[in-house]
C-alpha cells in the first residue's frame, strides 16, 4: 500500500513534482510513495490504479504552480473545470475520505483562493500549505519529510533519516518548553549595559533591583528612608536620606524662616 500520493499537473511543475517523489521515495521506501508515471507499470490501466492508490493513501502531497489553475483542457477551457480533470479527482477524493492533504505552492504560486476552486475542491484552501523554493529547494523537502514523519507513525516508523530528523526537532522542543523554565537568572558577564547615574549592585546574579537615573529618593537597603526637602523660592528643594536607607518612609517637611516672618 502506498501511504503518499504525489498529486501534481502537467504542464505546471512536473520537475518539483519529481523531485518531491524521489526524495519521500529515498526517505521512507518506493513502495510507500505512488508516483503516477513511476508507479504504475507498462499496460496496466492507469484510472484503475490512479483510483485505487488515491483510495489507500494516507498523505496527498498537492503540488501547485503558478499555472496551476491556467492549464488548459482539449476543450479549450481550464483543465481545473473539468469535473473529469484527473487532478482536481485525485484531490476531491483526498478530501471526502479525510485523508491529510498537504499544498506544496511553487515559486510564485500564491495563497490559495477558496474563491477560484470549484466547490468540492474547496477544502483545499482550508490545509495548511508548504511552500517550495528552488534556491532552498534541499531545505523545503527536509521540512516537508519531516511532517510527514511526525504526522503518519508508519512514516516514522520506516524513516530513513529519523536520528537527524530528531536532531533537528530538539531546538523547537526546547523553544515549546521555554516558558515553563521558570525565572530567568543572568551574571553581569553576559550583559553588556550603559549605565549612568545608578542605584544598585551589579555584582554576580542579576536577581535584585537597580535603578537607572532615579528622579527621586530610592530605598536600596535596610532602616527607614527619611525625605526632607527643603523648600525655599519656587519651591524646588534638596532631597537627602539618613539612616541606612530601608522600611518606613518618613516625609518631614520644612519651610525657611525669612526676615519678613521673623517681624
Amino acid at each position: 500500500m502506498h501511504d503518499i500520493f504525489v498529486n501534481y499537473r502537467t504542464g505546471d511543475e512536473e520537475s518539483v513534482a519529481t523531485l518531491i517523489d524521489r526524495e519521500l521515495a529515498r526517505r521512507f521506501g518506493r513502495e510507500r510513495t505512488f508516483f503516477a508515471s513511476n508507479s504504475i507499470e507498462l499496460g496496466h490501466r492507469f484510472p484503475d490504479e490512479l483510483v485505487d492508490a488515491v483510495e489507500e493513501c494516507k498523505a496527498l502531497i498537492a503540488v501547485i504552480g503558478p499555472r496551476w489553475a491556467e492549464v488548459r483542457g482539449t476543450d479549450g477551457r481550464p483543465a481545473l473545470e473539468s469535473e473529469h480533470d484527473w487532478t482536481r479527482r485525485e484531490i476531491r477524493t483526498a478530501l471526502d475520505r479525510g485523508a491529510l492533504v498537504i499544498p506544496v505552492l511553487v515559486g510564485r504560486a500564491t495563497r490559495i483562493d477558496r474563491t477560484m476552486l470549484p466547490e468540492d475542491l474547496q477544502g483545499l484552501a482550508d490545509c495548511q500549505y508548504s511552500r517550495f523554493d528552488h534556491r532552498d529547494a534541499e531545505a523545503g523537502l527536509m521540512a516537508l519529510g519531516d511532517s510527514l514523519a511526525r504526522q503518519l507513525p508508519a512514516l516514522g516508523t520506516a524513516d530513513r533519516d529519523a536520528p537527524a530528523a530528531r536532531k533537528r526537532a530538539e531546538p523547537k522542543a526546547r523553544e515549546n518548553r521555554a516558558p515553563d523554565a521558570g525565572p530567568t537568572r543572568m551574571r553581569t558577564r553576559d550583559v553588556e549595559q550603559r549605565v549612568r547615574g545608578g542605584i544598585g549592585n551589579l555584582n554576580g546574579d542579576l536577581s535584585g533591583t537597580f535603578v537607572n537615573e532615579p528622579q527621586g529618593p530610592v530605598n536600596t537597603g535596610r532602616g527607614s528612608q527619611y525625605n526632607a526637602p527643603h523648600f525655599e523660592g519656587d519651591n524646588t528643594g534638596v532631597q537627602f536620606t539618613a539612616g541606612d536607607n530601608s522600611g518606613t518612609v518618613h516625609q518631614r517637611f520644612e519651610r525657611e524662616r525669612r526676615s519678613s516672618d521673623e517681624a
